[in-house]
């Protein structure tokens, strides 16, 4: 029962409508029997700035941050954490008696997902990343501090593209970070180990395949960080049978430690992960 002791956290995105935060989140405080809701709230990109005074105002416990905010939302906080420094995105922010802390869960959350549930070993392989908006930041980060040999980095958008390969030069080399317009992408996944894309191609069902179909073979592992649809490149990796895996387990893992950092409690992981499995079955089912 909601009442005016509830602890109220949520999500800040736009659109917001397919966000399964809420889910995982409300079933992880019922598990535990704490008196937390967590809310999805749309929050266009003008209204950003209003949107961060608010959870002051509201005295939220603290919020998700997801797209477009990750990047603009770190000019509007108190305060940001190494990772979200290093990162220069935030999808987590704590309330801290009226201070703002951002950080960064991504990262993290993308790499046990990775390592712990696919079992990748990331020492020594060529990577690459599609997408350098806030996700994309965040992989690429936790990439490099896991010492792969290489990642080139695509992007649409020259300039984010540019920008991210600069910030991440300065956290490792010059070798291991490799910008790459669409005339040497197609070299580079030939090359590569593992592909992730962290565009927000495949968030529609309407949506292509982020890449060329002829360019996967069964050399690569892929990872598609859009859960809430199977994506066209998923289906294509899946014809193919090449391993792959979607942003489920990313998604489970960031939030697990959001949840932490705003209640103290130890997240229960796989009630997180049973409430989000058991909505895509009932989707599935459904067609």
């Amino acid at each position: 029962m909601i009442t005016g002791k509830t602890k109220v956290c949520g999500i800040f995105g736009y659109p917001i409508g397919h966000s399964l935060s809420p889910l995982m989140h409300n079933a992880a405080f019922k598990a535990l029997g704490l008196d937390y809701v967590y809310v999805a709230v749309k929050v266009a990109p003008e209204d950003l700035a209003a949107a961060i005074k608010a959870i002051r105002a509201l005295d939220l416990v603290g919020v998700n941050i997801t797209i477009p905010h990750k990047e603009a939302v770190t000019h509007l906080l108190d305060e940001l954490s190494p990772e979200a420094k290093a990162i220069g995105a935030v999808n987590t922010i704590v309330n801290c008696s009226g201070r703002l802390i951002g950080d960064n869960t991504d990262g993290k959350g993308f790499i046990k997902s990775l390592v712990e549930e696919n079992k990748i070993k990331l020492q020594g392989k060529k990577v690459v990343l599609l997408g350098a908006g806030g996700a994309g930041r965040s992989i690429g980060v936790s990439l490099l501090k896991n010492n792969i040999q290489v990642l080139y980095l695509h992007d649409v958008a020259v300039n984010r593209r540019n920008s991210l390969a600069a910030a991440l030069k300065n956290i490792s080399s010059e070798k291991k970070v490799k910008p790459l317009g669409q005339d040497g992408l197609s070299q580079a996944i030939k090359e590569a180990d593992i592909l992730i894309n962290a565009t927000p191609v495949g968030m529609k069902p309407t949506d292509p395949c982020v890449v060329d179909p002829a360019l996967l073979t069964r050399k690569l592992f892929i990872y598609d960080i859009v859960y809430n649809y199977e994506t066209a490149l998923l289906k294509e990796a899946k014809r193919k049978k090449i391993k792959c895996a979607n942003g489920l387990g990313m998604l489970v893992n960031q939030g697990a430690i959001s949840f932490e950092l705003w209640t103290g409690k130890k997240e229960p992981v796989s009630v997180m992960r049973k409430a989000l499995t058991r909505r895509q079955l009932i989707v599935s089912a459904r067609g």
